[in-house]
């Protein structure tokens, strides 16, 4: 399975701290707080994607804002849970949308079974040929 190019490990930590706007140790917190949590080299190197530098300027969003660790530990829990529960209801959407094209296919079937059924039955006046 192809890793999505945003989750793609790509930044140090040097780098990444820079695009974040936020020092390495500052990394090195959230990372112990569970709020990031960078992909290792087999060097055991943090490397950083597009995605966590994403997570990382969201969290310097809600700090600057006054919101403590705690609070932003909550915020980017139910904002997991909402992205989880609007794909399941994108999957379910998918899903109904798939059933109503197959009721429709069905009952167009029923349409045309009964429609031929009415025309083999024979006919009580049969036309008559008139030479």
């Amino acid at each position: 399975m192809a890793m999505n190019d945003r989750n793609r490990p790509l930044y140090m930590i040097s780098v990444a701290a820079e695009l974040a706007g936020v020092h390495p140790q500052t990394l090195r917190t959230y990372e112990q707080k569970g709020l990031v949590t960078p992909q290792r080299t087999s060097g055991n190197t943090r490397m950083y994607s597009q995605a966590d530098i994403e997570r990382l300027e969201l969290i310097n969003e809600l700090t600057s804002e006054g919101i403590n660790l705690a609070g932003v530990i909550r915020i980017l829990d139910l904002q997991g849970r909402l992205d989880e529960r609007d794909e399941q209801i994108d999957d379910l959407h998918k899903r109904v949308r798939r059933l109503a094209d197959r009721v429709h296919e069905l009952e167009t079937r029923e349409t045309i079974t009964s429609l031929v059924r009415k025309s083999d039955i024979p006919q009580l006046y049969p036309p008559q040929d008139y030479l």
